[in-house]
Parts: structure tokens; C-alpha cells; sequence
């Protein structure tokens, strides 16, 4: 049996991992979900290889389960992931989505799971201030209005949170990029032994949206 973290290894699902294990939740396994269609309804798809890297930087156990990404497909994966990993516990970086939640809520009530969201409904300036001020979390891919190439691969700090403000305001982007707007990867975090440094990466740019995709990438030490 395990306690698990459905891990994608963007801002969302570390620092949910943080802030369970913060409350006393011992974390035993990251449950991450390869999707083979990139425009996945229900998982994150940039740079899932290099989550190996984060979960031995956690020191955690890693579980990868493939999944076809068709909508009907997705969700039978996910439960079957759930019972041959013997899931007890689930932690997730669920925020406001109920397309995600809801799905994900009825599968572990179906299997007896408890469900933990410790990020469901945070102010979204409350969560980027945290991410700025305690992990190296950075953009890898951008698909909305307002959004060019500098993003990709731009770290979260106060002056790109000062940017989302201002295409919240103008454009209307949730900042947390629940939409789909943006998707993250984190490389250093308060839990990693060491960090994840990168020493190539490649920019995809279409002229409307892109993605930073991580090739070489190795742990090093902090500080």
C-alpha cells in the first residue's frame, strides 16, 4: 500500500508534495502519467522525463504509468494506476479545475482513497509569492494570448509575476495557468537534496505558442 502524489513535476504538484508533507502526510511514491497525445485533457506533458530527476532529488519512490490520452482512456488508466500501486492516500495539485477534480474525486471515492488537495481554491498571487520566494520553478510552455517566446523557460520570480498581472488584466489568463495558458517544471524546491541544472534545452516557437523542452539536464548541489 502507498501514499501517493499524482506527480507531473510542475509548480502545481510540488508544492501541493510540500505542503502535504508539511501537515504530517508521509509520501511514499510519486504516480506520474505519460500521456501519449500532448494535448492530454487531464495531465501535464512537457518534460515528464526529467522527473526522475526531481524524485531522486526527494528522495521518494517513482511510478510511471503510461496512458493513451483519449478522454474515455485517461481516466481508465488512472484508476488502474491507482489499484496496482495499492493507493491509500492521494495528493494532488488540483487548484480550481473541476473538469480535473471532479474526475479524479470520484475514482479514489469509488476505491475507498483519501483525497488531498492542498492547493484547492489558494489565492493566486498567494501561491506564486511562495513559489518566488522559496523554489526555482520556470515556464515550459505557453499557449495563450499575451504569451511569446521569452516565457519559455523564464524562471517564476516577482518580475514574472508582475507580467501574469498584467496579462490577467489585459487578457484575462489565469494566473495559476489552469486554463492551459502555461505549463511548469521546478528545479529546485525546499524538499530537493540537490538541484536540477540544465545544460540544454531546445525553444519551439510557432508564432502563437510553444514549449521549452529540457535534453541534457543533471542534479548538482545547492548553494
Amino acid at each position: 500500500m502507498s501514499n501517493a502524489c499524482l506527480y507531473s513535476g510542475g509548480k502545481d504538484s510540488t508544492l501541493a508534495l510540500h505542503k502535504a508533507m508539511a501537515s504530517g502526510a508521509k509520501i511514499d511514491l510519486l504516480l506520474t502519467m505519460l500521456p501519449e497525445n500532448k494535448e492530454s485533457y487531464m495531465f501535464h506533458y512537457p518534460n515528464l522525463h526529467v522527473t526522475k530527476l526531481q524524485a531522486e532529488a526527494l528522495g521518494i519512490r517513482q511510478v510511471f504509468f503510461k496512458t493513451e490520452g483519449k478522454k474515455e482512456d485517461e481516466l481508465k488508466d488512472l484508476e488502474k494506476a491507482f489499484k496496482d500501486n495499492g493507493v491509500e492516500l492521494l495528493v494532488t495539485g488540483a487548484t480550481y479545475s473541476r473538469y480535473q477534480a471532479d474526475r479524479i474525486r470520484k475514482i479514489t471515492d469509488r476505491l475507498g482513497i483519501e483525497n488531498m488537495a492542498p492547493l484547492w481554491h489558494i489565492e493566486p498571487l498567494a501561491e506564486l509569492n511562495e513559489l518566488a520566494e522559496r523554489f526555482e520553478a520556470i515556464i515550459t510552455s505557453v499557449s495563450a494570448e499575451g504569451f511569446d517566446d521569452s516565457y519559455l523557460g523564464a524562471r517564476i520570480d516577482q518580475g514574472m509575476i508582475n507580467k501574469l498581472i498584467l496579462l490577467n488584466q489585459k487578457y484575462n489568463i489565469n494566473m495559476l495557468f489552469e486554463g492551459g495558458e502555461a505549463e511548469s517544471f521546478v528545479l529546485d524546491a525546499p524538499l530537493f537534496k540537490k538541484k536540477i541544472k540544465v545544460s540544454k534545452a531546445r525553444k519551439d516557437w510557432n508564432g502563437s505558442r510553444g514549449t521549452y523542452t529540457i535534453e541534457e539536464a543533471e542534479l548538482a548541489k545547492k548553494g
